[in-house]
């Protein structure tokens, strides 16, 4: 009943939104206006976290089927891409990609750094395309 009660009077919003006083706010009038002491706890940011890895790897699964045949350290290279850039974004670095399922990693790793990605956020690419070449975590 409560719950009822609640999504009625609130509504539910799956987007950030600003509430009838300018506060930001999502779901069903969960504050997170941090003006207000809004927010999540760390083990909401956890299980976030834990849903959008679950839902990158079925995208990746779904567009790239010989994903599944990478070791964990390179499909951990592709999924944190993934999440920077979206699916669509990865899908982009066509030659890169090519290469990653071919098993050419150094050459994965080079097309990687020879990319705007790479500009935008060079420590990340860095990490990343030593990760993609050497095969050990970063």
């Amino acid at each position: 009943m409560l719950e009822d009660q609640l999504r009625r009077d609130e509504g539910e919003r799956l987007s950030a939104y600003q509430d009838h006083l300018g506060f930001w706010t999502i779901g069903i009038g969960r504050l997170i206006d941090s003006r207000r002491g809004g927010g999540i706890s760390t083990d909401e940011s956890t299980m976030l976290l834990h849903n959008d890895i679950a839902r990158i790897r079925v995208e990746l699964l779904q567009r790239l089927p010989w994903f599944v045949h990478l070791d964990s350290v390179r499909q951990g290279v592709l999924m944190n891409m993934t999440f920077q850039l979206g699916i669509n974004g990865l899908m982009a670095f066509q030659d890169t990609l090519g290469k990653v399922q071919t098993g050419d990693y150094a050459v994965a790793a080079d097309k990687m750094l020879q990319s705007k990605w790479a500009t935008q956020t060079p420590e990340r690419a860095k990490r990343l395309s030593i990760q993609m070449r050497d095969g050990v975590w970063q």
